[in-house]
């Protein structure tokens, strides 16, 4: 039986300014090492049985991998101990947390229709521009040729003219629709407070259970001394409706921000 094993387009490319390899080739060639390691552990008709694609992993898909596992590094340095999350630059804060972990990943890739344009993520819409919603729902608009690789995958906003069970069903369906690497934006009013949360999804909804997995920081924490300290959460599992009742109130909403599909490496396009 014929076996093969594809390196995507077979290219080393040679990084100019450092004057070795990409850290897309690198990548590819690590990820190699590792497959010739594996077929000598499993010996000859076993190795065959074995197709692997070693670009099976998208661009994006990495990226979307780099910012969770670097929230989950974060989560275990952490240990569940309250970090300040009280100063505009603290980056415990719930937004900041999610602005941090993109930041540090962003450099090592662009997206394919603006290879030139540095990722950038934008920050909340200003209170004023909400109304007549409450602050925290959305984002600015920043376009993908000023570098923003998010696009709005769903969103949901509270209809007076409805009943409560109606939007309620509604956030639901909306709940629904997180997929993982997922930024999510919304204003609320729940157990663990009220006003405008950031948080980061690690995986699909979850049919079977109707429930999300997410990351994020303060949105546990507590105040001492008048400052803030938040704690730094890590594959917390939440039903769709718990979410759903979060967000679920007159003038206040949610939104799920997703990256675009063209997301390449940096390398790859220089």
């Amino acid at each position: 039986m014929r076996k093969t094993v594809r390196m995507g387009d077979g290219k080393m490319l040679e990084n100019r300014k450092t004057g070795g390899f990409s850290a897309a080739a690198k990548r590819r060639w690590i990820s190699l090492a590792a497959l010739l390691a594996l077929i000598c552990l499993l010996g000859g008709s076993l190795a065959e049985e074995y197709v692997v694609d070693l670009d099976a992993i998208t661009p994006r898909e990495d990226f979307i991998n780099r910012i969770i596992d670097q929230g989950e590094e974060i989560f275990k340095k952490t240990g569940g101990h309250a970090q300040r999350a009280h100063y505009k630059g603290d980056i415990y804060v719930c937004k900041n947390f999610t602005v941090y972990l993109f930041r540090q990943n962003r450099d090592d890739f662009r997206m394919g229709a603006y290879p030139g344009k540095t990722l950038v993520i934008p920050n909340n819409l200003p209170a004023k521009k909400c109304k007549p919603y409450n602050y925290g729902y959305c984002w600015e608009e920043i376009s993908a040729s000023d570098g923003n690789p998010f696009e709005i995958a769903a969103q949901f906003l509270y209809d007076s003219k409805l009943s409560f069970d109606e939007n309620l069903e509604l956030a639901k369906e909306f709940m629904r629709q997180v997929k993982r690497g997922d930024y999510f934006q919304m204003s609320a009013d729940y157990e663990y407070g009220v006003g405008a949360h950031s948080a980061i999804m690690i995986e699909d909804w979850d049919p079977e259970t109707d429930s999300v997995h997410w990351m994020d920081s303060n949105m546990r924490g507590y105040k001492k001394k008048g400052i803030r300290y938040g704690i730094v959460q890590f594959d917390e599992v939440r039903s769709v409706e718990w979410w759903a009742r979060a967000f679920c109130h007159k003038k206040r909403g949610a939104t799920i921000y997703r990256l675009r599909d063209d997301i390449v490496y940096a390398d790859d396009v220089k």
